[in-house]
């Protein structure tokens, strides 16, 4: 068959990836600390490849979307006056920790709050088992508590004081891997984990870096080369029949 129907009809399918990836940074981009992903596209083999038996190998045609990086660009800072909102003023991440699994993921998104946990007082019952009390600590309200520059949970003695939240950083974050809409686990290419030199903003968001001009205006891009893809795959799909018409 012609090889113009295969890459018409892989440029379609990438291009449907490419929108999924804009598609999913315009959801995001009311949310606070999101980081948009950028599509990277790459060409496939092209050349014939042969096996140990000296046998043609069939290979893919066109371009594919080879993978996504995120742009860790800082996005606009937002005054929002909660005592419990965190914004780092350049670079770096906090740190979450799960006590259940003992995760610590990171991520650029302040918009904490308070939980409690039970702990053993030194008080005792009239049966001399210690009697249970509530401490809060700052959470980012999903189970996962935040850390501090000393790499201890914080404790919320006052909600409206501000806190030793703490700032991590990596040499760099090419290949972090992302986990939800903002948080992040380093991987071993990102190098060790440093203190973070960047300050804190008290009462501050980070808000969304993805750029909506510029995401629709690669919507429409991505939209017209689909339509020249399908063309491609209709207009090869009626040579190869006219050619079949012409040999009966």
């Amino acid at each position: 068959m012609n090889q113009s129907f295969f890459i018409g009809a892989v440029g379609a399918h990438q291009q449907l990836k490419r929108l999924a990836v804009q598609g999913n940074n315009i959801a995001n981009v009311n949310t606070y600390a999101f980081k948009a992903d950028k599509g990277r596209f790459a060409a496939l083999m092209y050349d014939g490849v042969k096996n140990t038996e000296e046998a043609m190998v069939p290979t893919g045609v066109g371009a594919a979307l080879r993978n996504t990086d995120t742009d860790f660009t800082p996005g606009a800072a937002a005054d929002t006056g909660r005592p419990q909102d965190y914004m780092i003023g350049g670079e770096g991440f906090f740190a979450l920790v799960d006590l259940v699994t003992g995760e610590v993921s990171l991520t650029r998104n302040g918009a904490f709050s308070m939980a409690s946990l039970e702990r053993a007082s030194e008080e005792v019952d009239a049966y001399g088992n210690p009697i249970m009390e509530h401490i809060y600590y700052l959470s980012d309200g999903n189970g996962r508590f935040v850390l501090s520059s000393s790499g201890s949970m914080i404790e919320m003695t006052d909600p409206n004081e501000e806190q030793d939240v703490g700032v991590f950083d990596y040499i760099n974050y090419n290949g972090m891997e992302k986990i939800g809409s903002t948080r992040f686990l380093a991987v071993d290419k990102n190098g060790g984990l440093r203190q973070g030199t960047s300050p804190v903003i008290h009462r501050a968001l980070e808000m969304s870096n993805t750029d909506l001009a510029e995401e629709m205006t690669k919507v429409i891009e991505s939209q017209r080369a689909y339509g020249m893809a399908l063309k491609m795959v209709q207009t090869s799909d009626e040579i190869e029949a006219t050619i079949n018409n012409l040999r009966g």
